[in-house]
């Protein structure tokens, strides 16, 4: 799908909405300082008198004011009418709307002259006046109309679509902005007509691209401030939309896979393009006999984008197996699938796709009364004292609406709301705190249910930027994933999976070798172990950070099937709409492994095109972090005031000049390595450090000046050091300092001390830059970042005979890299160019 268009036009929307909005609520009003001066129950605003009507509008919107705040009330509708007409476009292309007349657009040419305004006479609608519309038609106020047109059409839509459209003629018509009909800069509808091709319109996908285009702006603003999440900004931080191909792989090989194991003779394989054939005769899976019979869950469904193609998979198995094509999305509506949100206006839009999933293979869909399974988990406000839940309980339905479905409600939880419940029965005074311990119980049981398939793509969100409650909890509660909210999610979700069932996420790839989430993986080994896997490279899925898309199997017996099917996906693997084609995905060269083999590495990390050669590597000889000590470098909290270029400052040491000083005056500027491009050896010394007598300039005058450091120690300090650069993609390239130099936070490097000689600094040298080692470093840091701890923990062998040989080989190469970098002009050791 093509989503220019719509990348543009989602976040003006929005803008143009929300000032719309707030147009209105002046209008009649409704803004804090027209509410001061015309109370709820005014007759006359803004010298109008108002109808009957306007009057009990105007006094439920200003209710909902007072509980929402102004502010989020205004963005609170304008999402609303933004997904009222984008669902209204898209079934109108479709040919969906009851009447089957366009309401935005020409039936001839598709362009911004409604149909719906010169038939409107004709049309059938709720609450739509006929005579009032002749009487319109005749005076030429076609805006009138087509206001009425629409809100009646939205109350129409309302019986079957309740969860988008409501009642609008209740209040919400009042902010229905003005000017519906002009083609100016300022029209949305005109806009959302002229400028999307109906094409964009095809496939019911482009509903969940609107509603992350909607949010961008928001979610730009937030990562780019430094405060904290709040609640409202947890939903749309998180939201990230699933491409189509990374959908299909995790539904086809955990949906299509438990149904395949089960009716092995089942045609559903040949529509399943991202499909890969299982281990049929050692994997144990669970029985399912009919499709009614299968339960799938996405605990964080967004705008249903898995549900949607879980939904397609489904009617496909149903249909297979005979059923009457009619009678087939409300069975898969009603007993296959369900799916958790916190964000209303995202569960709106997966409501909405399903029921237009389901109108596609059935005409009369509307008319049947059928709901999607897609629940809202809104916090339940209790106050203090109201009721006798424990305050644990009350706490965290309080703040549902962020924890959401990480919730893992107790025995003793339902025990404690059921007698609440009871001990209120008949009690006429306490109905708000019944209604809300009833939605309590409901969501409560609803979150204690676990499926046979949980398919996700979890929110991403690290623990220093959630509130401080919300980071709380997940500690207390998430005790070893809670680095980040997508490996809680993971957690959960195997919870929520049945035995022998299948969980297929696609997160971050940090919870492969991240230190911090070495429970996780033990967990993942053990109970959980990995049957598939796409590891993708950095902005494969549309964000900077390498992911995986990962189906895991639940919960296996001693001796059941443990092995694994890898493969790494790289951007130019992927076409011009950044999707992996099925002939690309098939000719992906896999690689099998044992879940139990990641034991023998170091951390257990889990790795996607280790040989198993290389794997038994990393348990020979010793870590090199006990031959040789790995350091993190100075960090100064203001690199452009301390650090320069070496030619950019008037005094400085010279490169042989330090090492032989022993009292700590360095002069004001030293040698400083500070990261670079691949170079092995020797090279990229270009900066200097404004460093002073003991570090006093960088060091010493920190705290006064509330800068965040990381020092050296002085043991550390001016000693030959092999280093790196701790950031970059590639492959990484390590180089020799004799001891004149300190090193940034961004090029760690492996200190000599006193009991280590040159000869062996030359022979780790030559180590670390030798192929094998590049192997090693690969697999235990495939992402971008080079971090300390984990060089030191590649393994290290003597060669007994050969160390020799080996330095003075590193020696060579060092000598003829310094030779080579000394013929830059940019070195300070540059003599002549060899040009010349």
């Amino acid at each position: 799908m093509d989503t220019k268009e719509l990348e543009k036009f989602c976040p003006w929307a929005r803008r143009e909405l929300i000032d719309a909005v707030d147009l209105r609520c002046h209008r009649f009003a409704l803004d804090p300082d027209g509410l001061a001066a015309n109370p709820a129950d005014s007759d006359v605003v803004a010298g109008r008198v108002l109808s009957p009507q306007e009057k009990a509008q105007r006094a439920k919107l200003a209710e909902r004011i007072g509980a929402r705040g102004y502010d989020a009330f205004c963005q609170e509708m304008a999402y609303t009418w933004f997904n009222r007409f984008a669902a209204i476009r898209f079934m109108e292309v479709h040919g969906y709307l009851p009447s089957y007349v366009r309401m935005f657009s020409n039936s001839e040419d598709g362009s911004f002259r409604p149909d719906s305004i010169s038939c409107a006479a004709d049309l059938d609608l709720p609450g739509l006046d006929k005579t009032e519309i002749l009487n319109l038609m005749v005076k030429g106020d076609d805006e009138e109309v087509f206001r009425r047109v629409i809100v009646a059409q939205c109350n129409e839509l309302a019986e079957c679509l309740p969860e988008v459209f409501g009642q609008v003629d209740d209040a919400d018509a009042l902010t229905l902005p003005d000017g519906l009909l002009n083609s100016s800069e300022h029209s949305v509808l005109y806009h959302m007509v002229e400028d999307i091709p109906e094409e964009v319109w095809d496939d019911v996908e482009v509903l969940g691209w609107m509603y992350q285009f909607y949010n961008a702006e928001l979610k730009d603003a937030f990562f780019k401030s430094k405060r904290k999440a709040s609640a409202a900004d947890i939903a749309p931080a998180t939201q990230l939309f699933t491409p189509e191909w990374i959908v299909r792989y995790m539904v086809e090989n955990s949906l299509g896979r438990l149904w395949m194991l089960n009716h092995p003779e089942s045609h559903l394989r040949d529509r399943m393009e991202y499909y890969i054939e299982p281990d049929a005769e050692h994997e144990d899976f669970i029985r399912v006999e009919s499709p009614e019979d299968i339960t799938l869950c996405d605990p964080a469904c967004g705008s249903g984008h898995i549900l949607s193609y879980a939904f397609e998979l489904l009617y496909a198995i149903y249909e297979e197996c005979g059923y009457i094509a009619r009678e087939i999305p409300e069975l898969i509506l009603t007993k296959n699938l369900s799916g958790y949100e916190i964000d209303p206006r995202a569960a709106q839009i997966a409501s909405l796709v399903l029921a237009l999933r389901a109108r596609e293979h059935d005409r009369r869909f509307f008319r049947r009364d059928v709901r999607a399974d897609v629940r809202v988990l809104e916090s339940v406000p209790l106050e203090e004292g109201e009721t006798g839940l424990p305050k644990k309980l009350a706490e965290e339905l309080s703040h549902l609406g962020e924890i959401g479905s990480l919730l893992v409600p107790t025995d003793e939880d339902m025990d404690v709301i059921r007698a609440e419940l009871a001990s209120r029965a008949g009690d006429l005074f306490a109905a708000t705190t019944k209604d809300g311990l009833e939605g309590a119980l409901e969501t409560c049981e609803a979150l204690r249910r676990r499926f046979d398939v949980v398919v996700a793509n979890p929110p991403y969100m690290g623990l220093r930027k959630l509130n401080n409650w919300y980071a709380e909890w997940t500690r207390n509660n998430y005790p070893t994933v809670n680095s980040d909210l997508y490996s809680c999610f993971i957690e959960r979700s195997f919870d929520l999976t049945k035995g022998k069932g299948y969980t297929a996420l696609v997160t971050m790839a940090t919870w492969m070798t991240d230190k911090g989430l070495l429970g996780l993986r033990q967990q993942v080994i053990e109970k959980h172990p990995v049957i598939g896997m796409l590891k993708m490279d950095a902005n494969v899925m549309p964000i900077a950070f390498e992911t995986s898309a990962a189906v895991f199997y639940n919960n296996p017996e001693p001796g059941q099937m443990r092995a694994g099917l890898f493969a790494q996906v790289s951007q130019e693997e992927l076409n011009e709409s950044r999707s992996l084609q099925s002939d690309r995905f098939s000719s992906l060269s896999t690689h099998s492994v044992e879940s139990q083999v990641f034991k023998q590495l170091p951390d257990s990390i889990i790795v996607t095109n280790a040989s198993d050669r290389l794997i038994e590597s990393f348990n020979v000889g010793q870590r090199l972090s006990n031959v040789i000590q790995p350091r993190v470098g100075i960090q100064t909290g203001d690199t452009a005031r301390f650090i320069r270029h070496w030619w950019e400052v008037s005094r400085y040491v010279g490169m042989g000049h330090i090492a032989n000083q022993t009292d700590n005056s360095h002069g004001e500027w030293v040698p400083y390595k500070n990261g670079g491009l691949f170079r092995k050896w020797f090279g990229n010394d270009d900066s200097v450090i404004r460093w002073g007598k003991a570090g006093e300039v960088v060091i010493g005058k920190a705290a006064d000046e509330n800068r965040k450091i990381m020092g050296l120690p002085a043991e550390c300090q001016f000693k030959p050091f092999v280093s790196w650069s701790e950031y970059g993609l590639g492959k990484t390239s390590f180089r020799l300092c004799i001891g004149n130099s300190l090193f940034d936070v961004i090029e760690p490097a492996f200190i000599a001390q006193e009991a280590v000689q040159t000869k062996t600094l030359l022979k780790i040298m030559a180590f670390l830059n030798s192929s094998v080692a590049g192997s090693l470093t690969s697999v235990l840091m495939p992402g971008r970042h080079k971090n300390v701890r984990k060089m030191g923990l590649l393994p290290f062998r003597e060669s007994p005979g050969y160390d020799g040989f080996i330095a003075e080989l590193a020696s060579e190469c060092q000598t003829e890299s310094k030779l080579d970098w000394d013929s830059l002009e940019t070195s300070w050791d540059f003599k002549r160019s060899p040009l010349l």
